[in-house]
């Protein structure tokens, strides 16, 4: 299969979580025996920040605006499948464009779906609008349970599945170093996060100052008040975070309003993190205990006190067992080569009627 993927970017990991996420998909793609280009937007911020070049597992090559994309509308016309991008800059207009030419299977994948549906709702179309919704053969959504015939019903989606996020088990492993945090947290700032985390990490901090605690992310506000023993690392890229992981007891997965609200929203640090063999504290929404089994695979926390109890009995002998556990449930569903498959299933789902019509209308 030849696969184009437009999306925010590849080349890139600073300030978003797409990065990530398209390097350990695509890679397990390819090695499913498929032919991929990645065509990302020429950004000056993430330009300025690339960690990767020259992948081994796909083309990927850059257009400054969409003028610049009709560089490449006979690869688009030809592929078996063009997949778009949530936060594409210009989306609306690059997802007609892909709609107006391409031949094979029209996808949108949406890595922020529940913030995708509330700005639809609002009105703003940043990236997607209503109307182009249709002109995708699929849906390709970060969150599934009811979302999933939400999306086809409210915007007529002809199909719309779950691809959840992934990790790539050989990126990351579980690494036998010494543990310097009590606990961690790996996220850019969001202003709807920041409540959860002050909850949940600088609060015990407050409350446990012989503790150690880390922040690592970028975009944090400076008026924030960080406790003495909260370390904060501006930006660490995917390279240190398995040895970010495995340097913690606990690490904190912090959830976007929006995808609470939605449910079946998991983020990519959470299954990033368990691969490491890490132990997670999490904040609860439905359909969590459907990927990891609460107080075996990972802990679940609402207010400080439950974490402040929790390091306070923790240590080693008591985590490991609960990081073992998530690792095992993640190698056994939740890798990228896992998401591969679901990927390449669903798109030949979503051809077999296209094939249909062309062979029809030849007819």
């Amino acid at each position: 299969m030849k696969l184009v993927v437009l999306g925010l970017s590849l080349s890139s990991s600073w300030g978003n979580g797409h990065a990530t996420t398209f390097r350990a998909l695509l890679k397990a793609f390819a090695a499913r025996g498929h032919d991929i280009m990645f065509l990302e937007r020429d950004m000056p911020w993430y330009r300025d920040h690339r960690d990767v070049t020259r992948p081994d597992y796909c083309r990927l090559e850059y257009y400054a605006d969409l003028e610049g994309l009709e560089l490449w509308r006979r690869e688009i016309a030809e592929a078996d499948a063009v997949m778009v991008g949530s936060y594409v800059p210009e989306g609306v207009a690059v997802a007609r464009f892909v709609q107006d030419h391409a031949r094979g299977v029209a996808a949108f994948y949406d890595i922020d779906t529940p913030v995708t549906l509330a700005k639809l709702e609002r009105g703003d179309f940043e990236y997607l609008s209503p109307e182009v919704i249709p002109g995708f053969d699929l849906y390709l959504s970060f969150t599934g349970g009811p979302t999933l015939r939400h999306i086809e019903r409210r915007f007529h989606s002809p199909a719309a599945r779950a691809l959840y996020c992934s990790v790539d088990p050989e990126a990351y492993p579980p690494l036998d170093i010494p543990k310097r945090w009590d606990l961690s947290y790996l996220g850019t700032y969001s202003p709807d996060r920041q409540p959860t985390l002050e909850r949940l990490l600088i609060e015990p901090a407050r409350r446990l100052p012989g503790r150690r605690f880390v922040v690592a992310g970028p975009q944090y506000p400076g008026d924030i008040a960080w406790p003495a023993n909260v370390e904060r690392i501006e930006h660490l890229p995917p390279a240190g975070h398995p040895a970010f992981y495995s340097a913690s007891l606990f690490t904190l997965n912090v959830t976007r309003a929006d995808m609470i609200a939605a449910g079946w929203s998991p983020s990519v640090r959470l299954f990033e993190a368990a691969a490491c063999g890490v132990p997670v504290v999490s904040d609860r929404w439905e359909g969590l205990s459907e990927l990891f089994v609460p107080g075996r695979e990972i802990v679940l926390a609402d207010g400080p006190g439950e974490v402040v109890a929790l390091l306070e009995r923790g240590d080693a002998a008591f985590a490991a067992p609960i990081g073992a556990a998530a690792r095992s449930r993640v190698l056994a569903a939740h890798t990228a080569a896992h998401r591969a498959g679901e990927l390449e299933s669903y798109l030949a789902e979503a051809a077999r009627p296209k094939v249909g019509l062309r062979l029809e209308t030849a007819g």
